[in-house]
């Protein structure tokens, strides 16, 4: 059984042969990803050992082989290409940009390395990464893997309490922060968010501060050590890499705890390595001249995929983006797209909706020719937003790739790769080779039918899965295997459509039944995006005494556009066109932003809490783009909800 793996050269039938070959072979086309991808210091003989069983759940991938991760990011290309560009960064403002060869970023990472060794630094150590989009986060995270200390990058946009529950639940004795961080002309205090959670967080041996800012009021304590004084006292040669079990610790990745504790999500080195550089090329059909433009941060699992490990794995080109898309103005992106020649963009679907609202003068300056392949990340785009990405920023010369994956999966699992043609707008595609899923009812039975929504769940095990929760194999047992047994349960409602294709609508607690009849809020959101006014959505379930939920919108309009009783009249009429009668909101609140975090992720259970009249307690709110929206939000809500 052959696996050709040129996938851009493949047709569609071609493909269609080599998934149905990898779902009956699994074993064999993930051993022929493995020993095509990444450099072992010592062969593996047995691909996997896994199993869904509650219990005995373990996920276990080549498990007898060694390597290292930074190697095979880095050093390995350096042997063939060592003046190919590794890394460009584009700084808060635009008035700065490095360049880094691969022979360059190795120098940097085995200094960085190290210093690490000389903090005391071993492989038995995790270290928590809270650091701006700066070179340093990445040298950061690769001399950690050079090491085998386990990395665990908390997002700098979280609290100095969020910090603390992460630091303390994942036991680091060490930390890498910056003085400060600079996002949108704003300074984000990191060395005072440090300091603050660190009052409680007595195992931190040591602090270690990159200067960015170079804010001289900065104070320094005991535990701390400034990173460009350490360097001058270590010497290359201490970079070493070491060689560790696939079965190794690479990370921890916190899930963004909007609900609960956060879940600190365990990912080994080697299935992790092979499955981010598989889906990175298959999914955007890679290629070795790539400039790959990822907007996202590396403290989610986006920024770890496909900024760090999965495109220098394949020996691309990375863009790291210290800004945001609107600063100093909303043709940001496109400004690096021409300027840096970016052959992919990888987005969410949240900024795009927000440029968009802008017009279409502001792209239309860009050249934009370099662009090959666009891809959104992070929740379901609407279709009137892929239109728009389609026509305005790929010029309809780009295939867009819709891809669904979790911090839990480590890579793509749906997605309709590039060579191929787009799936339907708002569907991700199918899933990826060997990825055996199913749609399920409550009761545990398959959904077949296309149009009928179930539970998503996966059959079998694929190497980029996490191991487990940290320290919590229970927690982990029972928030994915419990519900049905021998099967992974994602939390998200999903249905096909006639040709196979999957929609996501959205986690199964943000399914709304009004009346008997469940909708999904993906689908309620997107329609109401495809109204010309409307640049944003986000819609939630209140309780009502005769339909049991009643739906609730928030809405946000176009740049200009003044919400009037004439609009909300009409949004309800688009909805009952769209959608149907049942699906028309009993509340629409018109607000000139939704609770988002720094990542454009919106934070529902805010929104349910208002929608529900409970405005006592929002919890830890400190994590979103612009906090003070809430009481603004709220305050509205009480003169609606009367």
């Amino acid at each position: 059984m052959k696996f050709d793996l040129t996938y851009h050269k493949l047709s569609k039938e071609e493909y269609q042969l080599l998934k149905k070959n990898a779902d009956e072979n699994p074993e064999l086309f993930w051993q022929t990803q493995a020993e095509k991808r990444i450099h072992w210091q010592t062969p593996f003989t047995q691909v996997c050992d896994t199993s869904f069983n509650p219990n005995d759940v373990r996920i276990r991938w080549f498990q007898d082989g060694k390597l290292n991760a930074s190697y095979n990011a880095i050093d390995r290309h350096c042997l063939d290409n060592p003046e190919k560009t590794a890394l460009i960064w584009e700084n808060d403002t635009g008035t700065q940009t490095k360049s880094y060869s691969f022979s360059q970023l190795k120098d940097e990472v085995e200094i960085f390395t190290a210093s690490l060794r000389k903090l005391g630094i071993t492989q038995k150590d995790c270290v928590v990464i809270y650091m701006p989009m700066i070179p340093e986060a990445i040298f950061a995270m690769l001399a950690c893997a050079r090491i085998g200390a386990m990395h665990c990058v908390v997002f700098a946009g979280f609290s100095s309490t969020a910090l603390e529950a992460r630091i303390n639940d994942c036991k680091a004795q060490f930390i890498i922060t910056a003085d400060e961080g600079k996002r949108a002309g704003k300074i984000i205090p990191l060395k005072q968010n440090v300091d603050k959670a660190l009052e409680n967080c007595p195992k931190i041996k040591k602090c270690l501060v990159i200067q960015h800012t170079h804010n001289s009021d900065i104070i320094y304590g005991n535990k701390d050590v400034q990173y460009h004084d350490i360097k001058k006292q270590v010497s290359a040669t201490d970079g070493y890499y070491d060689i560790v079990a696939s079965e190794h610790p690479l990370f921890i990745l916190y899930t963004s705890g909007s609900t609960g504790k956060p879940k600190g999500l365990l990912h080994s080195t080697g299935g992790y390595c092979v499955y981010s550089s598989f889906t990175h090329e298959l999914s955007f059909n890679a290629k070795p001249d790539d400039v790959f433009f990822c907007t996202a941060d590396i403290g989610w699992i986006t920024g770890h995929s496909y900024i760090t490990y999965g495109p220098l794995i394949n020996g691309s080109t990375i863009v790291l983006f210290e800004g945001v898309p609107t600063f100093p103005d909303a043709g940001r992106l496109w400004e690096i797209c021409d300027k840096h020649q970016v052959t992919t963009l990888y987005t969410a679907p949240t900024a795009l909706r927000t440029l968009m609202s802008f017009g279409n003068d502001i792209p239309r300056k860009y050249n934009l020719k370099s662009l090959r392949v666009l891809g959104t990340v992070g929740e379901p785009i609407n279709p009137e937003v892929f239109d728009w990405y389609a026509q305005e920023i790929g010029k309809n010369n780009c295939p867009i790739v819709d891809t669904w994956w979790q911090t839990e999966t480590g890579g793509h699992i749906i997605v309709a790769p590039a060579f191929l043609e787009n799936a339907p707008a708002g569907y991700a595609g199918k899933a990826l080779p060997s990825l055996n899923m199913a749609l399920l009812d409550e009761t545990g039975k398959e959904i077949t039918q296309p149009h009928h929504q179930g539970y998503l769940v996966i059959k079998k095990s694929w190497p980029g899965q996490a191991q487990s929760i940290y320290k919590n194999h229970k927690r982990f047992i029972d928030t994915y295997f419990s519900q049905f047994p021998n099967h992974y349960t994602t939390g998200d409602g999903a249905y096909y459509d006639n040709d196979g294709n999957i929609r996501i609508t959205g986690r199964i607690d943000d399914i709304l039944n009004v009346s008997g009849h469940r909708l999904g809020t993906a689908e309620l959101e997107s329609a109401f995006v495809s109204h010309k006014l409307v640049s944003e959505a986000a819609v939630v379930g209140y309780d009502h005494a005769i339909k049991g939920q009643a739906i609730y919108a928030f809405v946000t309009l176009m740049q200009g556009i003044n919400p009037t009783t004439e609009i909300e009249e009409n949004l309800k009429k688009h909805i009952r066109q769209e959608i149907s009668a049942i699906a028309v909101p009993d509340k629409i609140q018109f607000t000139t932003d939704l609770p988002k975090t720094r990542s454009g992720k919106i934070m529902r259970r805010i929104l349910k809490k208002i929608a529900n009249r409970d405005f006592t307690d929002f919890g830890d709110i400190t994590t979103l783009s612009d906090p003070k929206i809430v009481e603004t939000i709220a305050k509205d809500a009480q003169r609606i909800l009367v």
